[in-house]
């Protein structure tokens, strides 16, 4: 329960106005469970209602996305922008394709944003959007005619200096190509208005594996309080898309034993360990042949694969120094976590959004594993976008290098932060808290800072 009357108040209201998003309302029952020694230090944010103007969207734009399939047949979906806050910045945050989007996911992912943009220290604000649009099965085509005709309404809403989103869940280059495209012929500009794009007109390198990376490097951070570091411990990932791909092969680099990584089917586990030759062939198999990971068991000796269905995941019952979660929300449930503490896991980087329940959460941080939040660990990817925009303004490409090395640097900075934070409120070690109450104070002092707005 919230410990300030002020959190709790503006809590029981969030949940009295939004009762049919529960994504959204676990985000803030997340936040508001650690803000409350904050909002006691600066009794300001109750005078303006910093809370209670946090929880609401700038603005919600839903709309209709009607197109051909390539039999000619008309479609229809819907497509969403939570344009959240902008207090520090353009709104900055993905746009989702998938079966499962609705408002309270965006909500919650926007919302999340909010707190990751600021920990970044860039000038962004936090937004998110999509469609329940699903681009799996569907011809290059059927993309390119839904991405058109998605980004023909988006387009009135968005740009450099208002609105710039990303990719994320099944919008990866190919999509951002076709509503880029859109974009440019309906606004007559070529302008850094979305970010993810192709190298060869705007993009920035290492945007593709930043998320993986800079969940790594805050692990390496994290760790190296403890006079610890990734060398030689056995991690396991879950998913097998952007973002576990890419920690997997950081892991690799910092010397750590990957031994499972996951997909909607279920998972393999390789007790000899995942190595850059077997990473490679993952790569291959599902982003050249978009096959299923249990290919992967099929091919190495050795490997087994393990169907999942159900709420409790067995992948989290391997035994292992680490866990990073890559797939998705609520992946590891109450039960999941109580096996990951049994089983003697030392350290969780989360690189999916709100991939645990909150009662895990809880669990984990008692039990003194050290736990990366989302908000901060997979806070690469908005980063290297962040650099990507700011490439797109001087007319610039950086080197490889110079993006690596600025990603570490901010990831270095956030992890930073939260630590600093957590040991200044009380809490040291509790990088949960860290994180929520560092975003807080820099979004909520810039929004008193505004007016009221």
């Amino acid at each position: 329960m919230a410990e300030h009357a002020y959190v709790a108040r503006a809590l029981e209201e969030a949940h009295r106005r939004n009762p049919t998003e529960p994504e959204f309302l676990q985000a803030v029952d997340e936040v508001f469970e650690t803000i409350g020694p904050a909002i006691k230090r600066h009794p300001e944010f109750e005078q303006g209602r910093i809370l209670e103007r946090l929880l609401e969207p700038e603005r919600i734009i839903s709309f209709r996305v009607p197109w051909l399939d390539d039999r000619n047949r008309v479609q229809v979906n819907r497509g969403y922008r939570v344009e959240f806050n902008s207090a520090l910045g353009p709104y900055k945050g993905g746009l989702r394709f998938h079966p499962s989007v609705n408002q309270s996911i965006l909500k919650f992912l926007g919302f999340e944003q909010i707190f990751k943009n600021a920990l970044t220290g860039l000038s962004l604000g936090g937004g998110k959007g999509g469609s329940d649009f699903d681009p799996k099965g569907k011809s290059d085509n059927e993309v390119m005619r839904f991405c058109q005709s998605f980004m023909t309404e988006l387009a009135r809403h968005i740009g450099e200096s208002t609105d710039v989103p990303a990719g994320d869940i099944g919008v990866g280059a190919r999509e951002i190509g076709y509503m880029f495209g859109q974009y440019k012929r309906l606004r007559n500009e070529f302008t850094g208005a979305l970010t993810g794009k192709g190298l060869l007109w705007g993009g920035s390198e290492i945007r593709t594996e930043a998320t993986g990376y800079g969940l790594v490097y805050f692990a390496h951070e994290m760790l190296a309080t403890k006079g610890d570091s990734l060398a030689g411990k056995t991690c396991i990932v879950s998913g097998s898309g952007n973002v576990a791909q890419y920690a997997v092969q950081k892991l690799i680099h910092e010397h750590a034993r990957v031994v499972a990584m996951s997909d909607s089917g279920g998972f393999i586990h390789d007790p000899e360990g995942i190595n850059a030759e077997k990473l490679e062939w993952i790569l291959e198999l599902k982003n050249v042949r978009r096959g299923r990971i249990s290919q992967y068991a099929e091919h190495f000796r050795g490997a087994t694969f393990t169907a999942v269905n159900g709420k409790t995941n067995p992948l989290w019952s391997i035994k292992a120094d680490g866990a990073f979660p890559c797939a998705t929300q609520n992946e590891i449930s109450f039960e999941d976590a109580k096996r990951l503490v049994k089983n003697g896991v030392k350290f969780i980087g989360e690189g999916s959004n709100m991939p645990i329940v909150n009662e895990g959460v809880a669990h984990l941080l008692d039990h003194g594993v050290l736990l990366a939040p989302a908000k901060a660990s997979n806070a690469g990817g908005v980063a290297t976008s962040g650099l990507e925009m700011a490439q797109n303004s001087q007319r610039q490409a950086w080197s490889r290098e110079t993006i690596d090395q600025e990603l570490r640097r901010i990831m270095h900075d956030i992890h930073a932060a939260c630590a600093r934070t957590a040991a200044e409120y009380g809490q040291p070690g509790n990088y949960m808290l860290g994180a929520n109450v560092a975003a807080l104070l820099k979004v909520g002092r810039a929004m008193l800072e505004q007016g009221v707005v």
